[in-house]
């Protein structure tokens, strides 16, 4: 068999196929953001400064950045539902330990545990949907496969806090556990054999040098939030990082078998895509590591309120995206990753006008409108990236898409912390790094400089789509 599209019954359960990835796909990008809202309590619980427990999130994302591009090759090597499936069970056991209010030591095991399975399956399922949906039918699924992995991103907070208002924070990691048992459980049924894998040899020393790379890019960013980005320390990190990523690219450019192949790169559409995609989930983050603040604190709200709040960012726009791809299969899919962006910036602009006495409804309008946006950009911009690119390098663009995904999220929560509290100290004339109750005036300031600049980014991004769609019109 040489396609799944050609095999009856591959074709005949491609909707249960979508299901059990996308399932998993929630989860693994849900526990990036679900922790956050957790930590206080988890620091006070495990009986440690806030700084120690913010490694909780760190870790997590810190292993999954550094072995996307690996699981992305091993996909195409050995074959990504066979990958896929051995991270299915490495994040249900991680997520099982995680869960136990044991010791921080454990804690941080299982989330390396947990990252290592999410990485597995987070560079593999663009890669199955597309091998197994149809062109016609590939903009909607891979518009599906956007949307749980947005939802995930986003919901975090929400549902994180909706939880913590009823049980230990325990089972922010063992909700995963029943969706982990069934989704293997259904992948077993429907998912097919791989098709013939390429058994090419792993670029080591590529693989090496990447994480040599984003290691100390991470440790990096989180020093900076901490002691300032001119540290010495700091600049020695980055310097760091930067020789190690040009050590990659030389690797790559003379590898036989590179774990990146540049020459995707050439590729316009794939490229801007790509890019347009990582400047979307920064500023995505700019809302989920401000919006907390501006609830609870600013607005007095309680978690669980703020939880149900928060949570119509995702419900709309799980609604939006299998629609903006279906629509896109049928038109294309430029006109309207235009139209989410020009959405999602109009959102922006209104977050950077929010008061402490701005109506809920205004409110709940805006992230609605949020909602909308990103369901539309996501589901036909993930299409563009996906078929872009040759057969034997989905895996391998699946897994630069997770990677633009979560380096957007780190990205992200360091540009909006760093931006709000840079504010705040402004306001304040002396160092803060915290949500001041007698003053928050000063919370308002730095909120809608955040969002000025998230704005600002959202700007470049529909820029670039912009050009992406006028180079494609040209060329016809």
């Amino acid at each position: 068999m040489t396609s799944y599209v050609n095999d009856p019954k591959v074709q005949k359960n491609r909707w249960w196929i979508i299901t059990a990835v996308g399932m998993f796909t929630i989860m693994s990008t849900l526990d990036a953001s679900i922790v956050n809202i957790a930590l206080p309590v988890m620091a006070n619980d495990l009986a440690i400064p806030m700084n120690q427990a913010e490694w909780v999130v760190s870790i997590y994302l810190i292993v999954i950045c550094a072995l996307l591009l690996l699981m992305g090759r091993l996909g195409d090597t050995v074959g990504k539902i066979r990958i896929f499936r051995l991270g299915t069970v490495l994040f249900t056991v991680g997520s099982l330990f995680a869960g136990f209010n044991h010791s921080f030591a454990l804690l941080l095991a299982a989330r390396v545990v947990q990252a290592l399975g999410a990485s597995m399956t987070m560079a593999n399922n663009n890669g199955i949907i597309t091998e197994v949906f149809p062109m016609k039918e590939r903009g909607k699924a891979l518009g599906l496969i956007g949307s749980f992995v947005s939802v995930g991103s986003i919901a975090g907070p929400g549902l994180g806090g909706l939880i913590l208002g009823q049980l230990p924070w325990g089972y922010i990691f063992w909700i995963n556990l029943p969706i982990g048992v069934i989704t293997m459980i259904v992948g077993q049924i429907v998912l097919p054999k791989d098709l013939a894998p390429s058994h090419a040899a792993i670029d080591w020393p590529g693989f090496i040098s990447f994480v040599c790379a984003i290691v100390p890019f991470f440790l990096a960013v989180n020093m900076g939030q901490v002691v300032g980005f001119g540290n010495w320390r700091v600049l020695a990190l980055f310097a760091i990082a930067g020789l190690a990523l040009a050590a990659f690219v030389r690797i790559e450019q003379h590898h036989p078998a590179p774990l990146v192949a540049f020459k995707l790169f050439r590729n316009a559409e794939f490229t801007l895509s790509l890019l347009a995609g990582f400047l979307i989930f920064v500023t995505n983050f700019f809302f989920n590591v401000i919006s907390p603040f501006y609830f609870e604190n600013a607005r007095g709200l309680s978690a669980t309120t703020a939880g149900y709040i928060l949570m119509l960012f995702p419900v709309v726009q799980v609604i939006v995206a299998p629609l903006a791809g279906s629509l896109s299969d049928k038109i294309g899919p430029y006109t309207i990753t235009l139209v989410g962006l020009g959405v999602i910036l109009v959102s922006q602009l209104g977050y950077a006008q929010l008061g402490l006495a701005t109506p809920v409804a205004v409110v709940l309008l805006l992230i609605g409108l949020m909602g909308f946006g990103n369901g539309t950009f996501q589901s036909p911009n993930n299409t563009i990236v996906m078929s872009a690119v040759a057969p034997q390098d989905l895996g391998i663009a699946g897994g630069l898409n997770a990677l633009a995904r979560n380096l957007g999220m780190v990205v992200g929560i360091s540009a909006a912390t760093t931006t709000l509290f840079a504010s705040m100290s402004q306001s304040a004339g002396r160092k803060v790094t915290t949500y001041l109750p007698a003053h928050p005036a000063y919370f308002i300031t730095g909120m809608h400089r955040a969002f000025v600049l998230a704005a600002a980014l959202c700007l470049v991004a529909v820029a670039l789509t912009a050009y992406r769609m006028h180079q494609q019109r040209a060329a016809k």
